[in-house]
């Protein structure tokens, strides 16, 4: 039986290429994005037929989350990928933040992992051993901040950090496990070309970590390798 899987954030990046791999692994997708029209998700469309379904939702609007949830009434959800992330790196140090760039990111980074995944609880707990993987950052460890800066990004990770602890523990009672993940330094928009990470790279590393969580390990961090990071 095949699993049916939710990713936000999956225009481009990790969050395409994380469909991409699941619809080749025979899986069925829910694939959201601002823009579900773009061409990468209209040829994976394309490709796949059914198996992908693709959904609009900017996941800072309450409003499309509900429909969304609306969409997906009766339909379990093996697995929910809170992908959709900012990073306002050009605003970002001690200098010119501004608390209106800062409020954003909480939202998107923080905020909206919540209320997505509080929306969809009931698809989840309706699945058998259900996960929820919140992509985090390395960046929101603070044992690992020897180099400070990156304000906004990351205290609104080490919240979706503190979100996922708390997840993990209120769910249980559902059969469902709450992660943080950190995909590594990847060469996305968001990560730009310098980095080392390849985003095919990434998505199987992920992809591998996500179908291998047992109950040992809710709550945790662990990055693309399946490697725990310190909080």
């Amino acid at each position: 039986m095949s699993h049916s899987i939710l990713i936000t954030g999956t225009t481009r990046g990790i969050g395409l290429e994380l469909a991409r791999q699941f619809l080749d692994a025979g899986s069925d997708v829910f694939a959201t994005a601002r823009n579900p029209e773009s061409d990468a998700l209209q040829s994976l469309k394309a490709a796949h037929g059914d198996q992908l379904q693709l959904l609009a939702l900017d996941v800072t609007d309450s409003v499309q989350i509900a429909e969304v949830a609306a969409t997906l009434a009766g339909q379990p959800l093996n697995l929910l990928v809170n992908n959709a992330g900012l990073f306002r790196s050009s605003s970002d140090d001690a200098e010119s933040l501004s608390h209106e760039t800062w409020l954003q990111e909480f939202h998107v980074n923080a905020i909206a992992p919540f209320m997505v995944t509080r929306a969809l609880r009931e698809n989840l707990a309706a699945a058998d051993d259900a996960l929820v993987a919140m992509i985090s950052s390395k960046m929101a460890s603070m044992s690992d901040n020897t180099s400070g800066g990156a304000y906004s990004y990351r205290s609104s990770k080490a919240a979706l950090n503190a979100v996922t602890v708390c997840l993990s523990s209120d769910l249980a009672d559902d059969g469902t496990r709450v992660v943080a993940l950190h995909p590594g330094w990847v060469r996305t928009d968001m990560g730009g070309s310098n980095a080392p990470v390849d985003a095919p790279t990434s998505a199987s590393g992920l992809k591998k970590v996500m179908l291998g969580i047992d109950a040992a390990q809710n709550g945790g961090f662990f990055d693309y390798t399946g490697a725990p990071i310190p909080w």
